[in-house]
């Protein structure tokens, strides 16, 4: 068999990670993304609007949205453009329009559907879950941690593992969500924070179950470093060992950087308490993960942070499609 040609991806996750993914795969026209976003951001400009409007918050959201638009660069921009004076100071325009439309619209999945229209977006952007809740984090001594924004910038003693994630009240699955899942070719879970970013969504009731049921390869996006307070020392294997705990399925396949860490990042990120992920093959495969998929992801030159580069981490992934595809047909 050939290249894939016109499949179908979910993506699931949320934050800077969703967006790079959006941003690679966005050019490949054979390719039908459809973005599964967390909902559960309690912090920044989203938390503000959440708090004093009672929306969901859009950050997340507008964030994919802007990823898969095909408008001109202009009115990216705009939609991602931060306010830095006066009584703006850290509103973010785009949320901003995100909050007008929904009041306008009566609803938030009305405002996504027509932001989809505005920004000329290839594919959709599908929240997990239209329940206002939060996530709440148990560490190993039994203290409980409220809110997505004192997991991810902890105010507790970040050396205290933690123990599990859930969230209150229980939230149902946005069912357009389930049916991304089940008609896609392809299930990825992109990179990010773990407890923050990507298992917030596989706590969503049907998330799990839909990716236990679907016959899509799951594929995962394994994140370049650990993070200080979420995944102290976190091996490749550790992070995957979570995902299958919440998610109850093993990924087929596993993306990891085949690379180091530009050195001066590498000093930066190791004042912060964060290391590198280290890809740990043997524990992997005797997890059950089938493929490991070694890939330059990261830009030569860095600049302040250390993130998946976009067209390389897209061009790793049609790869990786094109193999398990082959492999599934025996070629």
């Amino acid at each position: 068999m050939g290249s894939v040609t016109r499949k179908s991806v979910a993506v699931i996750g949320g934050g800077t990670g969703s967006f790079n993914i959006l941003t690679g795969l966005r050019p490949y026209e054979d390719i039908w993304v459809q973005s599964i976003v967390t909902m559960m951001d309690s912090g920044g400009d989203s938390g503000r609007l959440r708090d004093e409007f009672g929306v969901l918050p859009p950050g997340d959201v507008r964030r994919c949205l802007v990823a898969l638009s095909e408008e001109t660069q202009l009115l990216r921009d705009l939609f991602s453009f931060r306010f830095s004076e006066s009584s703006l100071e850290g509103r973010s325009f785009g949320n901003l329009f995100f909050l007008a439309l929904t009041k306008i619209l009566g609803s938030e999945k009305k405002a996504i559907e027509s932001i989809s229209r505005i920004l000329k977006i290839r594919g959709r952007v599908i929240a997990v879950t239209w329940d206002n809740v939060h996530l709440f984090a148990e560490l190993a001594d039994g203290t409980i941690v409220a809110g997505e924004a004192n997991i991810d910038v902890p105010k507790h003693d970040p050396s205290i593992p933690i123990q599990r994630v859930y969230l209150e009240p229980d939230a149902q699955a946005n069912p357009q969500a389930i049916d991304a899942i089940m008609e896609s070719h392809f299930v990825v879970l992109a990179p990010g924070n773990l407890y923050t970013s990507t298992v917030p969504n596989l706590l969503v009731n049907g998330m799990t179950q839909a990716i236990r049921n679907t016959q899509a390869p799951l594929i995962y996006i394994l994140n370049l470093m650990t993070r200080y307070g979420e995944t102290d020392g976190y091996t490749a294997s550790q992070h995957v060992a979570q995902l299958v705990r919440y998610a109850g399925r093993i990924p087929d396949a596993v993306l990891v950087h085949n690379g180091t860490i530009p050195s001066e990042l590498e000093s930066q990120y190791k004042a912060g308490e964060a290391h590198q992920v280290h890809v740990d093959s043997a524990e992997l495969y005797r997890l059950g993960v089938k493929t490991v998929k070694r890939w330059d992801v990261v830009p030569a030159t860095s600049h302040l942070r250390v993130r998946h580069d976009p067209h390389q981490t897209g061009k790793a992934l049609v790869e990786l499609f094109n193999e398990l595809v082959a492999s599934r047909v025996g070629v």
